[in-house]
């Protein structure tokens, strides 16, 4: 909460009269165009800079490597839904007779040249994940029909019209990309891959004992870190030795969509495991999920090695004991469980398996 300041009304009305003053309005045209036309009105005439659809000199460069690009061709291709392309009608300041009705692309070059490329077989798709059969594929390659298809496809365009000056232009480009944050991993889950599991993953995340024992900040939890931990700890307690020790994204993606699929899924069962766990964790060591500075006098949130270790280790030792009391907890402190929790090598299946069975063998006092 942020302190209240007192703001007089010879402020507020300050205040007022600048937004009046900045406030330009913005007039605008919403079109809808296949990409075979958007596609023409970029490349016609590009040579001799005179194509309809065209990069102004503030933009930049071709930065998707051929990874992105495959994966946008790979979202038309599947029917998502692509962001709006933003062009502002150019006029050149020559005579209205050499007036070329220019369309300056704001906010779109990496999408529309992607396009342009793809159609004209300059690139082969890959790593593509949906449609993977798709990988190393051409435009010409695709059946005929799918490419009537592709092209067909429309993308829709925000114009702002010949009253928007450069200045808007530019303005509109700096926040546009100012405000473009790319999502993380879970934030894509959440758009790309939702079910029963992850609804379950939502609901666990948001328990506050949860929360207050990982002791996560504000900001990890609008990035949804909560979300993300709760995640590890079911694919990592039900599958951590098939884990391979490579791309652990792709290993927590693998899971959650299996999970959701799963006609066996007892969501009962894994809220009460889940549960469990947390009691336990908060009965017998409180402390141990969290890092604490001693400068700074508070706690900081724990790191997602630890808290796979300490979790599932409690988690798989209660599944062999229910009644299980542990006569030390003093390992913690030890410098094997410091060895096996650093961040060194910390992916690799060996030590995966080895920090969490150290975990668990602790507990049952193996």
């Amino acid at each position: 909460m942020v302190t209240q300041l007192k703001i007089t009304n010879e402020e507020k009305e300050l205040a007022e009269k600048q937004i009046r003053a900045q406030r330009k309005p913005v007039h605008y045209n919403t079109l809808e165009y296949p990409i075979e036309i958007l596609v023409q009105k970029y490349l016609d005439g590009i040579d001799e800079d005179k194509n309809e659809l065209f990069i102004p000199d503030y933009q930049r460069e071709m930065a998707w490597n051929e990874d992105k690009q495959s994966k946008f061709i790979e979202s038309v291709l599947l029917g998502l839904p692509i962001p709006y392309i933003f062009v502002g009608d150019f006029v050149a300041d020559i005579s209205e007779s050499e007036d070329l009705a220019r369309l300056e692309i704001i906010d779109g070059t990496q999408r529309i040249r992607t396009l342009a490329r793809f159609i004209n077989n300059e690139f082969r798709l890959n790593n593509l994940e949906k449609l993977e059969s798709l990988n190393n594929f051409t435009f010409s390659d695709l059946p005929l029909s799918r490419q009537r298809r592709f092209q067909r496809t429309s993308i829709r365009m925000i114009q702002l019209t010949q009253e928007a000056d450069e200045e808007v232009r530019r303005d509109l480009f700096e926040r546009i990309n100012t405000g473009s944050v790319e999502l993380n991993e879970m934030e894509k889950r959440r758009g790309i891959k939702p079910g029963k599991f992850l609804n379950l993953v939502e609901e666990l995340s948001k328990l506050e004992q949860f929360r207050q024992l990982c002791s996560f900040t504000e900001t990890e939890i609008k990035k949804r870190d909560p979300q993300e931990f709760v995640l590890r700890f079911f694919a990592f307690l039900n599958n951590y030795k098939n884990y391979s020790g490579r791309k652990v994204h792709q290993f927590l993606d693998d899971y959650l969509e299996k999970e959701n699929k799963s006609e066996l899924l007892n969501i009962e069962e894994m809220r009460n495991e889940f549960i469990s766990m947390l009691y336990f964790v908060q009965k017998y060591f409180p402390d141990a999920l969290h890092i604490h500075r001693k400068t700074k006098n508070r706690y900081e949130p724990t790191t997602r090695i630890k808290f796979e270790s300490i979790t599932v280790g409690v988690a798989l030792a209660l599944r062999q004991n229910q009644e299980l009391t542990p006569k030390s907890t003093s390992f913690f402190d030890s410098q094997e469980f410091k060895e096996v929790t650093k961040s060194d090598g910390s992916s690799s299946q060996h030590k995966v398996i080895r920090r969490i069975e150290y975990v668990r063998d602790q507990l049952l006092g193996n």
